[in-house]
């Protein structure tokens, strides 16, 4: 036998490399190993990373920093399942870091991410996938990402699986994904509300909760509210409630449940199962604060229904809410006002109110908490509108006091609250005379100065509805609050000016507060506003007229009529008509101006020339006597039916008056002004004093030096008519030969009776003419006139007739023609029930037959008022 010979091994290829173990301790190197085309390097080098990472955030940006995000995404769709998985993994934990996501989002890897969570892949790949999709989807440019690239449905479809970390991160990432809208209405076309509900029956509480708060987002739109009904959906928040373990889900359960409530068909099935008398006395049974708030707005979301507050009423929802009201915390405080705030919109709830909650409401007004104090005030702004016996009930309860205060408050809210409270109270004169004696007036001064609009329109409002008295607005004037409130005129706010608008015809009933608002410009205001189609209102007509009222000679000037109830006083003057927008000059600058060929300007002054006091404003009125030295006429002027109420209601016309603003044919009517009503303002409001006041000698224009006060010319002629009248016609006891006897007087006085067809030879313009020369001013007294026509007789019957108490109106015509209307009682017609037919309507013959009575509307009457 041959010897064995040993066999020698081959050596390696000469191409083939020796494999070779590596120790690496630097994460750099580990990073350039992602780039081998070795899988098992590529494995080993992922895994090492990922536990690098898993280690803390300066890790994590380490490797942001050597450049590992770029390599890895491209392992994301590496063939092999480790490589892929373990890529996956590093994903998951390094997109928490901010700086990694943004660089993601930029990479635009999110369609590969999303690939991950196909079913074919691993249970671990599906959980780190979706870990990266929740953190990515905190930021909404990757929401967008993941709602383009169909990230929906597959996470839809990961809520059933078997792995609880993949339902937890995916129904988180839908949970932040559903915020946007458009995401809500996929949600609902993949009919993720059954997979959603069956979480809630997670043993993970994590899972339940976010499940909850998914549904909360979702229930806000009505298409997912159904689905959660017809899913049962109700029935297992119910049992939720019922389960004392779960209570920590209870506020997220009644969260879900106020969005269902405001769903009719929801709200009557759980108050048909029961569900709904559960509800209430699980929110009245609770001890834990923030069930009971919750539980108090998901009862405010439902009651903006109508059939849901009846259905809440007849569940005596109010004692669950009175008891809410006493809880110790702020929130359900403010939950459980909010809620009463909004059940007042169903009768039997606000009448219930008025027994129980309203003492509680008044004590919250006094809490330490702001918010606290807003809601409580809203819910009595609500309860005591349009409801007197609730608007007691707040004041019995020393609601008055609280109320006012919050007028100083920080809050807008509370503050218009409140104001809409005392107005309510206001309605009621009891109250409001108890609301004025608490300094009203001075409270509301910092309101109607705020930069809120709604704050500004209630404020305004309570002055309308408090200034009804004449001390309420003596107050209101001598505490500064007219000037705030005529600058709410200029509001941009239809509110704001209207209710503004309304405050001012209250306060115009007095005649010292006319003259203070006209001085502060409200007239002008107001005419600016009346001619914006825009901005004009019932009520800005109405304040403007009613200002108008105590400035006759404006009145006159500008609409050519004067009513019964408007009584001319001493240092009234007809300028003649001016049209809308054009400035009536004050009668001190008229008759300080130099005699022209313009229209004479028509004094009335019954101030004595030897002892006078200060003439009242030249163009103020009043519906009392204002300091007439002659005699105490004011106390025989007859209460007109006509004079506007000082009352806290809605603007209504007394007369329809001819509109201003008509050109006449003359040149005498044609006349041009300057100036501003503002110049006269501190002037009026110096000389505006009560009858009994110190007198003065009156002085004609420019008699006496600069410093002196001026006075109105006198006009003693003027003077005696008043005192002839007073003797002569006043003891007159039938009324229509009262009106005959002076309108024969005035006729007598003025030239005596014209024939039709001798009018035009009636010389009075040279009259006139050598009046103002004698005077050297346009301005001329009445008395003075004795030869006049139709407009000075008409205006010279109209100051005497107010002097006796005969009520009368004047109207301007055209072409130099005016004319006196009275109402007569025709006793001779009995109506059919016995009682009297309305008083008839005659114009006051001056010119033709003196003291002839003519038919309003009738031909006598027409060639009468008609050239």
């Amino acid at each position: 036998m041959g010897k064995k010979i040993k066999k020698e091994t081959e050596p390696p290829p000469k191409d083939v490399f020796d494999p070779l173990t590596i120790e690496s301790k630097k994460a750099a190197t580990v990073v350039l190993m992602l780039n081998s085309p070795e899988e098992e390097i590529l494995a080993k080098a992922c895994e090492a990373i990922y536990r690098f990472a898993l280690k803390g955030e300066e890790n994590k940006a380490s490797l942001l920093e050597l450049g590992a995000v770029e390599p890895l995404t491209k392992l994301l769709a590496h063939e092999d399942k480790i490589v892929r998985r373990n890529a996956t993994m590093i994903f998951g934990i390094l997109s928490s870091n901010s700086d990694v996501k943004k660089l993601l989002r930029e990479l635009d890897v999110m369609n590969l991410v999303i690939a991950q969570l196909a079913p074919e892949e691993e249970v671990v790949i599906h959980e780190f996938a979706s870990l990266c999709l929740v953190n990515m989807s905190a930021e909404y440019t990757s929401k967008v990402q993941i709602f383009e690239h169909g990230g929906l449905e597959p996470l839809i479809r990961l809520l059933s699986s078997p792995d609880p970390d993949v339902k937890k991160n995916s129904i988180e990432c839908i949970y932040n994904l559903v915020q946007d809208f458009q995401c809500r209405a996929t949600l609902q076309e993949l009919n993720a509300v059954p997979p959603i509900l069956e979480l809630l029956k997670s043993e993970y509480p994590i899972i339940q909760l976010l499940a909850l708060r998914t549904l909360g987002v979702i229930t806000n739109d009505k298409e997912s509210r159904a689905m959660l009904r017809d899913n049962q959906g109700m029935d297992h928040l119910i049992k939720i409630l019922e389960t004392k373990e779960l209570n920590d889900l209870h506020i997220e359960v009644l969260s879900v449940i106020a969005n269902c409530l405001e769903d009719m068909d929801t709200m009557v099935l759980i108050q048909q199962t029961g569900g709904l008398k559960k509800l209430l006395a699980f929110a009245e049974n609770s001890t834990i604060p923030d069930i009971q708030k919750n539980a108090a707005k998901a009862i405010t979301k439902a009651a903006y229904n109508p059939e849901s507050r009846k259905l809440f009423h007849e569940q005596e929802v109010e004692k669950c809410l009175v008891a809410l009201l006493g809880s110790e915390s702020d929130g359900t405080k403010i939950a459980a006002s909010q809620a009463i705030s909004a059940m007042c919109e169903n009768p039997g709830s606000k009448e219930f109110f008025n027994y129980q909650g309203i003492p509680q409401l008044i004590q919250l007004l006094k809490s330490d908490n702001e918010e606290v104090r807003e809601a409580a005030a809203l819910a009595l702004a609500n309860l005591t509108t349009c409801n007197p016996a609730n608007a007691n009930a707040a004041a019995e309860a020393d609601g008055i006091d609280p109320l006012i205060s919050i007028l100083s408050n920080k809050r807008d809210g509370a503050i218009a609250n409140a104001a809409t409270v005392l107005t309510n109270m206001a309605m009621q004169e009891a109250l409001r005379v108890n609301i004025q004696s608490r300094d009203i007036m001075r409270a509301l001064i910092g309101p109607l100065r705020s930069a809120n609009t709604l704050v500004q329109s209630k404020a305004a409002l309570t002055v309308a509805a408090t200034a009804c008295d004449a001390e309420a607005r003596t107050e209101l004037r001598n505490s500064g609050g007219l000037e705030p409130l005529v600058e709410l005129l200029r509001s941009k706010d239809d509110d704001v000016r209207r209710n503004a608008s309304w405050a001012i015809m209250v306060c115009a009933s007095d005649e010292l507060t006319a003259a203070e608002l006209s001085r502060l410009g409200a007239l002008d205001i107001l005419e600016e506003v009346n001619l914006s189609v825009s901005r004009k209102n019932k009520f800005s007509e109405a304040a403007y007229n009613k200002l108008l009222n105590n400035h006759l000679s404006l009145k006159y000037s500008q609409t050519g009529y004067l009513s019964s109830s408007n009584i001319i006083s001493d240092g009234f003057y007809d300028y003649g008509r001016i049209n809308p927008g054009t400035k009536l000059l004050p009668l001190k600058d008229l008759c300080l101006q130099e005699p022209s060929d313009l229209r004479a300007i028509l004094l009335v002054n019954s101030k004595s020339a030897d002892v006078s006091p200060p003439a009242s404003t030249e163009d103020k009125s009043s519906d009392v006597g204002y300091g007439r030295s002659i005699s105490s006429s004011s106390s025989l002027r007859r209460a007109s039916k006509e004079k506007a109420s000082a009352g806290f209601g809605s603007p209504t016309e007394e007369k329809s008056e001819p509109s201003s603003g008509r050109n006449t044919a003359l040149s005498k009517s044609a006349t041009k002004e300057k100036g501003s009503r503002k110049s006269r303002g501190k002037r009026e409001e110096e000389k505006v004093k009560e009858e009994d006041e110190v007198t003065t000698v009156p002085k004609w224009a420019g008699e006496g030096g600069p410093e002196k006060e001026w006075y109105p010319p006198s006009d003693p002629d003027f003077c005696v008519y008043v005192c002839e009248v007073i003797k002569s016609i006043l003891p007159i006891t039938n009324i229509k030969e009262q009106i005959e006897a002076l309108a024969k007087y005035v006729a007598e006085k003025m030239g005596g009776k014209i024939p039709k067809e001798k009018l035009q030879d009636f010389s009075w313009e040279l009259h006139i003419s050598e009046l103002k020369f004698q005077l050297k001013s346009n301005v001329v007294p009445i008395g003075q006139i004795k030869k006049g026509i139709f407009y000075h007789r008409a205006l010279l019957f109209k100051a005497l007739a107010d002097k006796i108490g005969i009520g009368c109106s004047l109207v301007r015509g055209e072409y130099g023609r005016a004319w006196n209307e009275v109402k007569l009682m025709n006793e001779s017609r009995k109506g059919v029930t016995g009682g009297f037919p309305p008083p008839e309507v005659y114009i006051v013959d001056l010119m033709f037959q003196p003291g002839g009575l003519i038919k309003l509307k009738s031909r006598e009457a027409d060639l009468y008022r008609f050239l």
